[in-house]
């Protein structure tokens, strides 16, 4: 019988639940799905855990950081309109303090370590390529880099969920319901703000499953998006 990495379980696992979660909401339009929500999300972070290469105190110090940041910005947010806009949560989310899901702490480490990881990956492999091609020595990583394409391309997840989430319950925009662009420049710097973190903090930056649930939860969301 064929030995199975950890990243090709983790990511049978995802693929597994969020087609699940898909055809719930998609086919039989049960609430029940919606209300899995919290569960599925601390699934996926058990999962990254798992695949982790080194788990050591600065990663946890990085998932607590992530956790505590996103929560105390999303309290922000809600009570004062002053981070995002003007916006609350519904109760699809589960348990809350001050009126924010707990759970979406965890989603915004989820958000920020997979595309650190990505973008990590991506830039790896091309100055590898490079210095193939080139025969000068592997050079680090760039900060700015990892920095700002990693913040743009949380931006672009937070975009594509945007309306799903909406019509799903999770959150509710005031006003005229209109997303403002202040909510996606506040993501923007939040995100390149811990991802200063997520460079400099000593722990493995390769998870093959961080950019397999990356691209799992895009399409996840851009099915919805698109038949929901």
């Amino acid at each position: 019988m064929k030995n199975f990495s950890k990243y090709q379980i983790a990511t049978a696992i995802a693929i597994l639940f969020h087609t699940i979660g898909l055809v719930g909401i998609l086919v039989f339009k049960s609430p029940a799905f919606l209300q899995t929500t919290p569960l599925n999300l601390l699934l996926m972070t058990g999962l990254l855990w798992y695949t982790q290469q080194q788990r050591n105190k600065w990663f946890l110090l990085f998932f607590l950081l992530c956790v505590v940041t996103g929560i105390a910005v999303e309290i922000i947010g809600t009570s004062t309109g002053a981070l995002f806009g003007n916006y609350r949560y519904g109760t699809v989310l589960g348990p809350a303090v001050y009126d924010v899901p707990l759970i979406i702490g965890a989603n915004w480490f989820i958000v920020i370590y997979c595309c650190g990881v990505c973008i990590h990956t991506l830039l790896s492999k091309a100055a590898r390529k490079l210095s193939d091609e080139t025969g000068e020595k592997l050079k680090r990583i760039g900060l700015i880099s990892v920095m700002v394409d990693g913040a743009t391309l949380a931006v672009l997840f937070d975009w594509l969920i945007e309306p799903v989430a909406v019509k799903l319950g999770y959150w509710q925009w005031l006003g005229n319901g209109d997303i403002p662009i202040f909510n996606y420049i506040c993501w923007f710097v939040i995100s390149f703000l811990l991802l200063f973190l997520y460079y400099y903090l000593p722990f493995k930056k390769e998870n093959k499953f961080a950019v397999n649930l990356l691209l799992i939860q895009a399409m996840f969301f851009l099915l919805l998006r698109t038949f929901l």
